[in-house]
């Protein structure tokens, strides 16, 4: 009888399920449960477990009025979609995208217009003609180790495209999950620290701590976040405040920087496989080298297909993204993004062996 091939699959951008400080956790849920229950198990603020706000707002500079706390950063997405857009306003989005963002944006009935990204963040000629032709609602962009390329946007694209937003009166949606998950280089200035007044910053703990929690937050001016407020409070009456309490404990403890560079520490060999087995294997591959986060995005060789590749590669063990989900208006048969912190580096190292025996055709 054949050996069953185990799969390996790139598509989902989980988190290794050995990345959860499972032991701290529970002590931190049992914890703010012994020292704040009144306020944890009951209704309360639409914006958002206050300490909870306080602590991310001290990581901005700003106060807890300029932070709203939410079930995970796509919830808070269609919050603002909700507020600032109206059938066939026009949203730009970094192309190719996050396909949940697509997800949103199109639920709203948006007109989506991508902005291509290059190895260096969106191109801002393009940026520049497409406003010409008018300006944006908002403009949603993953400027740290984007999702799907993996790319980070320079310090130069960051101030032209808070200037432009500046000149042309549209907002900056910066959304940055996988900001703190740099494995190698110096950091980017947020464009939030910009121009505050301008950019609207999303992130969350999903990638940081957890993403059973489902904490996410906003940073963006005050009016802004109590606008938000009705919008919340006209879905889920009250947030989540156990959840919200925990992540804070976890915080005022002390224990979240240790935490981040324990998983910078787990997944820097990873994406440092990933490199290394596309350079063994998929040399004729283009991919703009990533300094960290979750992915890695390639451009295939003419004539590939990646939904043929899918198809294929469930037969082989191997599953893999449908390029095409990321592109707002077509295109992405030959993009293919590689989704890598859940995978060991022995599983990484055989994926991208297996893709490399699909695209040679064995």
């Amino acid at each position: 009888m054949a050996e069953k091939v185990t799969t390996i699959s790139f598509e989902r951008g989980n988190p290794s399920l050995d990345s959860f400080p499972v032991a701290q956790i529970k002590e931190c849920a049992t914890a703010i449960l012994d020292s704040d229950s009144d306020t944890i198990l009951q209704y309360g603020p639409v914006a958002g477990y206050p300490p909870l706000r306080t602590i991310i707002g001290s990581w901005y500079g700003v106060g807890p009025d300029e932070v709203l706390a939410s079930n995970g950063s796509l919830q808070l997405l269609d919050f603002l979609a909700t507020l600032l857009l109206r059938p066939s306003d026009t949203v730009f989005v970094d192309e190719p995208v996050y396909d949940r963002t697509l997800t949103i944006l199109r639920r709203h009935q948006a007109n989506i217009v991508g902005v291509p990204v290059r190895e260096d963040g969106p191109d801002l000629k393009v940026l520049a003609d497409k406003l010409r032709q008018g300006a944006p609602k908002f403009f949603c962009t993953i400027p740290d180790f984007q999702n799907p390329t993996g790319v980070t946007a320079s310090l130069a694209k960051r101030e032209e495209m808070v200037h432009l937003a500046e000149k042309h009166g549209f907002w900056i949606v910066e959304d940055s999950p996988y900001r703190l998950m740099r494995y190698r280089g110096t950091d980017v200035p947020m464009m939030q620290t910009l121009n505050p007044g301008r950019v609207i910053h999303l992130s969350s703990f999903t990638k940081t701590l957890c993403p059973g929690l489902r904490v996410g937050y906003m940073v963006a001016p005050a009016n802004m976040v109590k606008a938000l407020g009705d919008i919340v409070v006209n879905t889920y009456v009250s947030p989540g405040f156990l959840a919200q309490g925990t992540a804070y404990e976890f915080c005022r403890r002390g224990w979240f920087e240790p935490n981040v560079e324990k998983l910078r520490d787990l997944y820097r060999p990873k994406l440092a496989s990933v490199a290394a087995a596309l350079c063994t294997h998929l040399p004729q591959a283009q991919w703009p080298e990533p300094d960290g986060g979750y992915f890695v995005g390639l451009a295939l060789p003419e004539g590939t297909s990646t939904a043929d590749l899918r198809e294929r590669g469930r037969k082989v063990g191997l599953g893999l993204s449908d390029g095409r989900g990321f592109f707002p208006a077509g295109g992405g048969d030959r993009f293919l993004r590689l989704a890598f912190p859940a995978l060991t580096v022995a599983e990484i190292e055989e994926g991208i062996s297996r893709l490399a025996q699909l695209l040679a055709g064995t």
